[in-house]
């Protein structure tokens, strides 16, 4: 970590409903770990799909048209922390039974579980959050 850094680190970006955004996500978090003095931080790459697959889950299920989502990330030199805000209506779960090989949804939120230390849903009005925290050692 850069030590003239001040913590904690925030880093806010509105995308809208757009299949770019998606990879501009991931370029936004690869970027602030970078800013962070964490690129070579073991769990970057963890952290950058994790991202990627909140940002999808947004715009598939949670981002009514028109609008878009905020991906909000937070370092404060413990915790990375990602969430993203949108307006749609639900609550997303991990399934419990993923699809088979065929079955094209299902696998994101179980990955986010495997991958971080923590993740969960938050209440917005309208909407909600969807966020995950890696613990950085």
């Amino acid at each position: 970590m850069n030590e003239h850094m001040e913590l904690p680190c925030h880093r806010d970006r509105f995308y809208l409903r757009s299949r770019r955004s998606v990879p501009a996500a991931r370029q936004l978090t690869e970027w602030s770990l970078k800013c962070w003095g964490l690129a070579s931080w073991g769990r970057s790459q963890d952290l950058s799909l994790c991202v990627s697959e909140l940002a999808t889950n947004a715009l598939v299920h949670g981002v009514p048209a028109g609008r878009g989502f905020l991906l909000r990330l937070r370092y404060d030199g413990h915790l990375v922390r990602a969430e993203v805000h949108d307006s749609g209506p639900g609550t997303p779960r991990a399934a419990e039974e993923p699809g088979g090989p065929e079955s094209e949804g299902g696998r994101g939120l179980l990955l986010v579980a495997a991958l971080s230390d923590k993740w969960g849903v938050g209440e917005r009005a309208p909407g909600k959050i969807v966020w995950c925290e890696f613990a950085v050692s």
